[in-house]
C-alpha cells in the first residue's frame, strides 16, 4: 500500500530524506544483552557522536567532577541506558536523525519509544520548534492593606527598567525579560519572567528575584517578603498548563493509515476513540497532564542527559490530540509548554550526560532548542506507540514479554 506524506519529507517518508542512521542491532530476546550486542550499538552510538565514550562504556567519572551537584559524595548510581530510534526531526536547526538515550528501568519503554519512531518516520519525520522561552519566578510581598498592595503591583510595573539593571548586575547569560503584578488580597504577586540562554537558568532567576523583591519592598514598605511565595519549582499547576514555564514545545505528525493497519494493527479511528476516553477521564481527574505517558519518557531522557529529574512534575504538563485527516491518516499533535531543560550548566557537561548530550548533537551552548525538540518528538513518539497498544489490545502481552524480570529465562 502506497504511503503518504505530511507534506515536509519524502514521498514514501523515508530515513533517506534525512540522510539518517541506520536501524540499532539488536540480538534475539534472550541473547540481546550479551556483549556482542551491546558492544555493537555503543558503536552506533559512538559513531551517532563522532568521538569515543568511555563513560558509557563504564569509566568512572572523577569524583571532583560532582561538585556543586552533590553533597557527601559516596559514589554514582547506576541506571541501565538503551538508545531509542533512530528519530528523523524536522526542528529550528534543520533537518536531523538521531538515536535518542533512554535511562530507565522500565523494561519496553525503550522499545515501544522506538516503535513510535518508526510511526514518525513513516510520515516523514516530526516537525517540532519551541514557541516561547521565558523561566518565570514568583515571589510575593505582604502589606498592610489592598491599597498598599495596589500601590506596589503600580511601582512594580513602573520598576521594570531598574529591576532589569539589578538581574544585568548578576549574570552576563541571562536577562529579566518583563514583570507581570497579580494582587491577592493584601499580597503582591511578582511574575518576573527572565531569559535564561542555554541553561535551566534557576540559580540566576531565584537570585535575581530575590533582589528584585527586596529592592520593591524596601521602597513600598511591604510588611514581609517570600521570594518563593507562590511556589511553582517542581510541582504540577495550572499555570505550566496555561503561562508555560522553561520552554514551550509543540510537535506534530501525519502517520499514514496503511502504517498502522500493516506495523501497529489498528486505525487511526480506533486511536482517536482511545484519547476521547481520556479525555473524559483526564476531565473527571482535573489533571494539567493530558499526555499519555510523557513522565516516562521525560524521566528517561532527563536521567541520560544530565537533567533535573524533579522538574518532570512541572514538564508532564502537556496536551496530547489526535485526529483523523480527510484522506484517513492520523494527525497526531503534542504540546508541552514547560519543558525545563537546558545544555550548559547543572549537570550536563560531564560523564555520561555529556556523551548522551553528543550523541544527538545537543552538547554545549547554542543547543537548548534542539534539545526541547527532540525532547517534544520523543514524548510524541512514546505517546503515539502506547495508544496503538491500548487500541489494538496489546499493551499487557507487550509489557509481559519486555517488561518483566524472569532470571534464568
Amino acid at each position: 500500500m502506497e504511503k503518504k506524506s505530511n507534506g515536509r519529507g519524502s514521498e514514501d517518508g523515508s530515513r533517506a530524506a534525512t540522510g539518517g542512521l541506520g536501524k540499532l542491532p539488536r540480538g534475539p530476546r534472550d541473547e540481546d544483552h550479551d556483549a556482542r550486542w551491546v558492544e555493537a550499538r555503543m558503536a552506533a552510538a559512538r559513531g551517532a557522536a563522532g568521538m569515543d565514550l568511555p563513560h558509557l562504556g563504564g569509566e568512572r567519572v572523577p569524583h571532583a567532577a560532582a561538585r556543586g551537584n552533590i553533597e557527601g559524595l559516596t559514589g554514582w548510581a547506576q541506571v541501565p541506558l538503551g538508545l531509542a530510534g533512530p528519530l528523523e526531526l524536522d526542528g529550528s536547526a534543520g533537518r536531523r536523525s538521531v538515536y535518542v538515550p533512554m535511562a530507565t528501568t522500565e523494561g519496553a519503554l525503550v522499545a515501544s519509544t522506538s516503535r513510535g519512531m518508526a510511526m514518525l518516520a513513516a510520515g516523514g519525520g516530526a516537525y517540532a520548534r519551541v514557541t516561547r522561552s521565558e523561566l518565570s519566578q514568583h515571589p510575593m510581598l505582604v502589606y498592610g492593606s489592598v491599597e498598599a498592595a495596589l500601590a506596589a503591583a503600580r511601582e512594580a510595573k513602573a520598576s521594570e527598567e531598574r529591576f532589569r539593571g539589578i538581574v544585568a548586575g548578576i549574570t552576563a547569560h541571562g536577562a529579566l525579560a518583563r514583570v507581570e503584578t497579580q494582587v491577592l488580597g493584601r499580597r503582591l504577586l511578582l511574575r518576573l519572567l527572565f531569559t535564561t540562554g542555554d541553561a535551566i537558568g534557576i540559580n540566576m532567576a531565584a537570585h535575581g528575584a530575590e533582589l528584585c523583591s527586596r529592592d520593591l519592598a524596601e521602597r513600598t514598605g511591604a510588611v514581609e517578603r517570600f521570594v518563593h511565595g507562590q511556589d511553582v519549582e517542581k510541582r504540577a499547576n495550572a499555570r505550566a498548563l496555561v503561562e508555560g514555564r522553561g520552554r514551550s514545545a509543540v510537535a506534530d505528525v501525519v502517520v499514514p493509515r496503511p502504517f498502522l493497519i500493516e506495523k501497529a494493527r489498528t486505525t487511526p479511528e480506533a486511536m482517536v476513540r482511545v484519547m476521547r476516553t481520556y479525555a473524559v477521564g483526564f476531565a473527571h481527574l482535573g489533571t494539567q497532564n493530558w499526555t499519555i505517558q510523557a513522565a516516562n519518557t521525560l524521566s528517561a531522557v532527563f536521567l541520560a542527559c544530565g537533567q533535573d529529574v524533579a522538574y518532570v512534575t512541572e514538564c508532564a504538563t502537556g496536551l496530547l490530540d489526535f485526529d483523523v485527516t480527510d484522506s484517513g491518516d492520523l494527525h497526531a499533535s503534542v504540546t508541552l509548554p514547560s519543558l525545563l531543560v537546558g545544555t550548559v550548566g547543572g549537570g550536563s557537561g560531564q560523564g555520561t550526560a555529556r556523551e548522551c548530550l553528543q550523541i544527538l548533537g545537543c552538547e554545549g551552548a547554542g543547543q537548548a532548542n534542539t534539545f526541547a525538540e527532540i525532547v517534544a518528538a520523543t514524548v510524541l513518539a512514546g505517546d503515539l506507540s502506547l495508544v496503538a497498544a491500548f487500541a489494538s489490545h496489546e499493551f499487557v502481552e507487550a509489557h509481559e514479554a519486555l517488561g518483566r524480570n524472569r532470571p534464568g529465562t
